[in-house]
């Protein structure tokens, strides 16, 4: 089969690794070059870095110009397939290939809709999320889909669920793309009053906060990232949270107390304990919890959520 790929992050280059491997990939379509770290200097996509690599051509878009839509008619693709592109396409798109366009996305629809399934679904404390192959239509992620498969999330973080999702999305799709083609694959309308939606994640919302729960807490630790880190503010100090665990077997500090116990570094919860496992203190590089913390003087204080 002939294909396009449209894709950007590193969910999307399974994805166009099983398709190269199973199929003629005719041409990739992805992000221009950006500013992808602290580095600021501009980087390539991980789908071009991949399809480079791959020996495949490849068109950089931010937007349907005449010229991509030139670029995409010359491939002369059966379908187009998409994974986390992060471009609106066009009815013009859309209608292109024989097959049209097939969508990988990261959740069980209709849960989850929209930019950030995979955080969403750790916030929640689903059991399982997956990923759907599905029709792209005018709203957002509501098209129809004809496969889905399924993994846990319990005590994954938002990256190591991201390349679990991303292989299970790429496996599926090659998997499918020959019942898309012969007409056998079964299409399911979403049911639209199961929908929950998955807006873009704000900064706010993964600050660590003494009022909330433990597990909520831990669970902004796991769906943290370098776009929207897990912060607060310990003894005066900020720093960034990159892992903890529930404390078990100790006196909890008094919810915004925190305390040091041997080693241990516990901030203390609406319900009980965060143990700290892992910091990056502002300005300074990552390091165990226990050794950031031999560095304060105060054996307890107060922790903060970060204003």
């Amino acid at each position: 089969m002939r294909v396009v790929f449209m894709g950007t992050p590193s969910f999307s280059v399974p994805s166009l690794r099983h398709l190269a491997a199973a199929h003629e990939v005719a041409l990739v379509l992805t992000r221009p070059d950006a500013v992808r770290s602290r580095g600021k200097k501009l980087e390539p996509s991980p789908v071009k870095t991949a399809a480079l690599e791959l020996g495949l051509p490849v068109v950089e878009a931010k937007r349907m110009t005449p010229e991509v839509l030139e670029a995409l008619r010359a491939a002369k693709a059966d379908v187009f397939c998409v994974a986390a592109y992060g471009c609106i396409l066009p009815d013009e798109v859309l209608t292109m290939a024989p097959l049209g366009c097939v969508n990988v996305h990261a959740s069980l629809l209709p849960r989850w809709r929209g930019a950030a399934p995979i955080q969403r679904s750790i916030l929640a404390g689903d059991e399982c999320t997956g990923v759907s192959i599905m029709r792209i239509g005018h709203g957002v992620d509501t098209g129809a889909y004809c496969a889905q498969a399924s993994c846990t999330v319990a005590g994954k973080t938002a990256d190591e669920l991201t390349c679990e999702l991303g292989e299970l999305g790429g496996k599926l799709l090659t998997d499918t793309l020959p019942a898309i083609a012969d007409g056998s694959a079964t299409w399911i309308e979403q049911d639209e009053s199961l929908v929950t939606h998955a807006p873009k994640i704000e900064k706010a919302e993964l600050m660590l906060d003494p009022a909330a729960t433990v597990v909520d807490n831990a669970r902004r630790i796991l769906a943290s990232s370098d776009a929207a880190p897990a912060r607060c503010v310990v003894c005066g100090k900020a720093l960034r949270v990159l892992a903890a665990a529930p404390a078990g077997g100790v006196t909890a500090p008094a919810a915004g107390r925190f305390a040091k116990t041997g080693k241990r570094v516990l901030l203390g919860c609406a319900d009980g304990a965060l143990e700290l496992v892992s910091v990056k203190p502002d300005g300074k590089r990552a390091m165990d919890a226990s050794a950031w913390a031999a560095g304060l003087r105060e054996a307890d204080g107060l922790w903060e959520k970060l204003s």
